[in-house]
């Protein structure tokens, strides 16, 4: 049981930072090992923002193996040494934690050759790289994250985020969201559910060449709209194609430098329900939620019911009026009193 959330500001710029907390903290009880923030920020679009951790929070509560601030000195200066060899020039540099680092960089070349030196490093992973997204994972409740990272004073045009119960995966920042779109810049996602096929596809991306950073299943999406991506694919076109190429009950949050999108699974409209029973669907026509195609969709997965759909002319989302109410228990007695007559 995990917590997502986004929000987007149309043509302008607000402090996305703190209203992204404040959404994030009310979802605490749905996830309080660790808490993720995507955050496309009001930066110049000039140069790269890296944000890339040297080791792991082994506070309390962490899954991680316990390790000597040091090795987090020797792993930076070995980052810094890679990035020369590679041909970036840091702009600007902050330590945020003894593990977590923040590069302003201007670089040229292809984001994958440069990732994959860059995570050659032991134990170094990039959490993004974009030109306004600032991607942020640590273990704690959003209140602690935010005041951890600074993230109150943050402005900018939308946001996602993530508040995480750890099940299948550890207790740690690689495990945690958001996930950034690897190689692609401003690309993010959060995600909250379960796949199933997450081993398979796993497999296959990985021989084709795409990185995980770690076993949570979540990371799967990812790298699977990513692998769409490096392929041609737009974005809108993967997230399309991840219904039928993802299996499980999920719904995810996807942000580029410019969009937000969502996608949900579509699980229930693909299995047969196999019941001689009698079936009525109730739809207002003035729902400006769901579609009334997604009502007739899911008529058809009753393989033998005695089924219809009844389109309420005035009616909204909730069909909570009085008249409405009347009419869906009219047809539940007609139902009842037919099933009598049965039998």
């Amino acid at each position: 049981m995990c917590g997502i959330a986004g929000l987007i500001h149309r043509g302008k710029s607000s402090n996305v930072g703190s209203e992204l907390q404040l959404m994030l903290q009310a979802l605490k009880h749905r996830g309080p090992d660790s808490t993720g923030y995507a955050l496309y920020a009001e930066n110049d679009g000039k140069n790269f923002i890296m944000r890339f951790k040297v080791g792991e929070n082994v506070g309390e509560g962490s899954t991680s193996v316990n390790e000597d601030a040091s090795v987090y000195d020797k792993r930076k200066k070995l980052v810094d040494n890679m990035l020369s060899e590679l041909g970036a020039k840091v702009i600007k540099e902050d330590q945020l934690t003894p593990y977590s680092f923040r590069y302003e960089m201007e670089f040229n070349d292809d984001l994958m050759e440069f990732s994959k030196k860059i995570e050659s490093i032991e134990s170094v992973e990039i959490l993004s790289i974009g030109k306004s997204l600032e991607l942020i994972k640590d273990l704690g409740d959003a209140a602690t994250v935010s005041e951890r990272y600074g993230l109150g004073d943050v402005k900018g045009t939308h946001a996602i985020g993530h508040a995480r119960m750890a099940t299948e995966s550890g207790v740690d920042i690689k495990s945690a969201h958001p996930f950034w779109g690897y190689p692609f810049s401003d690309v993010s996602v959060v995600h909250n559910g379960q796949l199933t096929n997450y081993w398979n596809n796993r497999r296959v991306l990985e021989n084709k060449g795409m990185r995980f950073m770690s076993e949570c299943d979540s990371e799967l999406i990812a790298v699977y709209l990513a692998e769409k991506m490096r392929n041609g694919a737009t974005l809108e076109e993967g997230m399309k194609d991840s219904l039928t190429g993802l299996d499980g009950v999920f719904t995810y949050f996807v942000a580029t430098k410019d969009s937000l999108g969502m996608a949900k699974d579509t699980m229930v409209l693909h299995k047969r329900i196999n019941l001689k029973i009698p079936v009525t669907l109730f739809h207002g026509k003035k729902d400006d939620t769901v579609p009334v195609v997604y009502s007739r969709k899911l008529l058809k997965i009753f393989n033998f019911a005695q089924k219809k759909i009844i389109v309420i002319k005035n009616g909204d989302h909730s069909l909570f009026k009085k008249q409405f109410k009347l009419k869906i228990l009219k047809e539940l007695e007609n139902i009842i009193n037919n099933y009598k007559n049965l039998n």
